[in-house]
C-alpha cells in the first residue's frame, strides 16, 4: 500500500471515530506522522464520543491490570510473611508480651488525678481483640464472666445493627454484646471506614478491674525501664 493510500485510509477510519491505536494497529506507520495525516479531519460529537470511550475503557483496562498485579504481590508477601511466623513457637510468655504491648498503645491507662481506672481495650480489628481476649483469659486469669463487650456505632448504620451484632459475635465467639452505643454521625467526614465494611469499633472492659489495670501499668513501666538499659543499635548476632 502507498503512503497516499495509507494516509485516505487513515483520514477515513479517523472520521469513522477509531482512536490511534486502532489505526495504528492497521496501519503501521510512526505516530507523528499518523498525526500530521489527521490533524486537519474534524471529528463529530458521535465519533468524538466513541473515541473518549474508547480511550476510557483502555484506561478502565489499564487500572484492572494494575490492581490484580498488586494484588497478586501482596497475596505473595503475606504468604511470604506467615512463612517466617510458622517458623516460630509460641507460648505463654509471648502471648504475655504481646498482650502486654498492645494494651500499653491502645488500652485504658490511670490518670494521675482518677481514683478508679479499669481495663478497657477497644479496637475495630476483630484478630487483635481476639488476642486481646486470649490475653485477659490466660495471661491475666480474667472470668469469662467478668468480660463486657460494648459496641460503638455510627448512628447512620442503625439499620445495620443485626448484620453488625452477628459479625463481632461471630469474630470473638461470644453470645451477647451487653450495651450498643450510637455515635453522632457527621455529615462531612473524611472517615475511609464506612459502607458495608464498617462494622463499629468493639470496647472489651473488665468488670471491677482496677488493681488489674494497676498491674499491667507497672509491667508496661518496667517493660520500658528494661529497653533503656538496651545497648544501642543492637545488630541481629546480639
Amino acid at each position: 500500500m502507498t503512503l497516499v493510500k495509507e494516509q485516505t485510509k487513515a483520514i477515513s477510519l479517523r472520521k469513522k471515530g477509531y482512536t490511534y491505536r486502532e489505526i495504528l494497529k492497521q496501519i503501521p506507520v510512526a505516530k507523528s506522522t499518523l498525526s500530521l495525516w489527521l490533524r486537519d479531519v474534524g471529528l463529530s460529537k458521535r465519533q468524538i464520543h466513541r473515541i473518549t470511550e474508547k480511550k476510557l475503557a483502555a484506561g478502565r483496562r489499564g487500572a484492572a491490570a494494575q490492581k490484580l498485579k498488586r494484588k497478586l504481590i501482596t497475596q505473595g508477601l503475606k504468604e511470604s510473611a506467615a512463612r517466617e511466623i510458622d517458623n516460630l513457637s509460641f507460648d505463654r510468655s509471648h502471648l504475655w508480651l504481646m498482650g502486654t504491648m498492645l494494651y500499653w498503645a491502645e488500652g485504658a491507662k490511670e490518670k494521675a488525678n482518677s481514683q478508679a481506672t479499669g481495663v478497657k481495650f477497644g479496637n475495630t480489628d476483630p484478630l487483635m481483640l481476639k488476642l486481646m481476649k486470649r490475653w485477659l483469659l490466660d495471661v491475666c486469669n480474667v472470668p469469662a464472666n467478668q468480660i463486657r463487650y460494648n459496641l460503638y456505632l455510627h448512628e447512620n448504620n442503625k439499620f445495620r445493627l443485626d448484620a453488625v451484632r452477628r459479625y463481632w459475635l461471630k469474630r470473638l465467639k461470644i453470645d451477647c454484646l451487653h450495651a450498643v452505643y450510637f455515635k453522632k454521625h457527621a455529615v462531612k467526614t473524611v472517615r475511609k471506614n464506612i459502607g458495608k465494611n464498617y462494622f463499629g469499633l468493639m470496647m472489651m472492659v473488665v468488670k471491677k478491674s482496677t488493681s488489674l489495670n494497676r498491674r499491667i501499668a507497672g509491667w508496661t513501666e518496667a517493660i520500658g525501664q528494661k529497653v533503656e538499659m538496651l545497648p544501642g543499635r543492637l545488630t541481629a548476632s546480639q
